[in-house]
């Protein structure tokens, strides 16, 4: 946006600068030919008034004498013609005696304009005067002026014109530039908060304290709001920690007791329903520690390091080995050397452990699960866990990583549904991202991606 503004002001002020300075060189070539025009009629007035006296052969040298020395002084043309055309007297250069310049002077009117000057041109003008008055015309005298000093004086003039305007032009391209970034600096450091408030960090707030006054407030109640939504998250976070950690003790309480009343129970109708009592108290207590580890991922209490992720995967995948074998799977790996990434402490490990966990829960008997691990082109670190299971339809493969969401046909399923939930939000918080599509021929496949370590 500030290179837009910087683009926009820049153009304005150019616009402004052309329609400044172009009226104003206009206007001085106009003067200048204003001016050569005055200068050379005067002369062509005298050159006239000799014409109409001349009434001898004497005369007549007189006045070609005079044109001869004029035109060798100024390098101009001097011609004098009768009303039929017939030259008079010539010297220098002269122009044709034809055109507009010549039938005015033969009417009674001398030349009252000539075509502007510019640097490339015209070479020469003619103007004409009529010798004699009224009635009593016996001719015209024609100048053909050069026009090389005053188009010389016009370029200078010109070219002085155009470096005033780049001067000014850059003078107040610098203005423009402080100006923008006095604009903008409140601005960008609201879109940095504004960021960092949508990536997790509560702490995120807007320091700028320059810029309008209207900006100066709007950063004011920015950092109002986000006091309010940090707060209210943070007793939110705290509440349902607090709420999972105080209910696992009477809970814990409830199963023991259960537990013991077992023995007591005679085979029958209540013993299938104790079991089923206590198998509902064991999931209400994974529940409970599915929410306190959201809670605790969620806060962000921990910070960030660097993470080891081709050993955390093969640790993991060995950890699981025996427990896929249990369940008639298959579990393969491929980990690339020295694949490192950034983010909360063993968040590889823990998001792989509930990837496992998910596909041991959900791919059949006899089924494979792969798991990759490379670094991508990037430099962050992707882990890649693909099963040959059935697999989601695409249109609730975006349920898979909301809390307690699963598809119709799982319903079922021992489990909290907080895994990849968890899994999700710890990506999240670690900078990176856990994706989810279908795989070939059937399948699922979740990626994840952790952001490079610092250099």
């Amino acid at each position: 946006m500030r290179r837009r503004l910087l683009a926009v002001l820049m153009v304005l002020m150019g616009v402004a600068a052309l329609l400044l300075c172009l009226p104003l060189a206009d206007a001085y070539a106009r003067g200048r030919t204003e001016h050569l025009l005055l200068q050379r009629r005067s002369e062509a007035v005298r050159f006239a008034d000799l014409a109409d006296r001349m009434r001898t052969e004497a005369d007549r040298a007189e006045l070609s004498a005079e044109i001869g020395r004029y035109a060798q002084l100024y390098g101009a043309g001097v011609l004098v013609v009768d009303t039929a055309g017939a030259t008079l007297a010539r010297a220098g250069a002269c122009a044709e005696p034809s055109g507009d310049a010549l039938g005015r002077a033969l009417t009674g009117r001398s030349t009252d304009r000539l075509p502007a000057l510019h640097p490339w041109g015209p070479r020469t003008v003619v103007l004409a005067e009529p010798v004699g008055r009224d009635e009593r015309v016996s001719g015209a005298v024609l100048l053909t002026v050069p026009t090389g000093a005053a188009r010389r004086d016009v370029t200078v003039r010109w070219s002085l014109i155009a470096t005033a305007a780049l001067a000014a032009f850059a003078a107040a391209a610098l203005v423009a530039a402080g100006i923008t970034r006095w604009l903008m600096r409140p601005v960008l450091d609201l879109d940095r908060a504004v960021e960092g408030l949508t990536a997790g960090s509560l702490q995120a707030r807007a320091v700028s304290d320059t810029g309008p006054p209207e900006l100066r407030r709007l950063r004011q109640h920015f950092n109002t709001m986000a006091e309010a939504v940090a707060d209210s998250l943070v007793r939110q976070r705290n509440f349902v920690a607090d709420a999972s950690h105080q209910l696992r003790n009477p809970l814990a309480t409830l199963v023991l007791q259960l537990e013991n009343v077992e023995p007591h129970l005679a085979p029958g109708p209540g013993r299938t329903e104790h079991t089923r009592a206590l198998d509902e108290a064991e999931r209400l207590e994974e529940l409970l520690d599915g929410l306190l580890a959201l809670a605790r991922v969620e806060s962000g209490t921990d910070g960030l390091s660097e993470l080891d992720v081709s050993r955390t995967v093969r640790e993991r995948v060995r950890a699981w080995a025996p427990v896929f074998r249990g369940a008639g799977l298959e579990l393969t790996a491929d980990v690339a050397e020295d694949v490192r990434a950034y983010g909360l402490p063993d968040a590889a490990g823990r998001i792989l452990d509930a990837l496992l966990d998910n596909a041991v829960k959900f791919v059949p008997a006899s089924g494979h699960v792969e798991v990759r691990a490379v670094r991508a082109a990037d430099g962050s670190a992707s882990v890649r866990v693909a099963d040959d299971g059935p697999g989601v339809p695409p249109e609730q493969r975006a349920l898979l990583l909301r809390r307690f969401a699963r598809s119709p046909e799982h319903q079922n399923v021992r489990g909290s549904g907080l895994g990849l939930a968890i899994a999700d939000e710890i990506a999240r918080v670690s900078g990176g991202r856990l994706g989810v599509s279908g795989n070939t021929p059937h399948g699922l496949v979740f990626e994840l991606r952790l952001p490079a370590p610092s250099s």
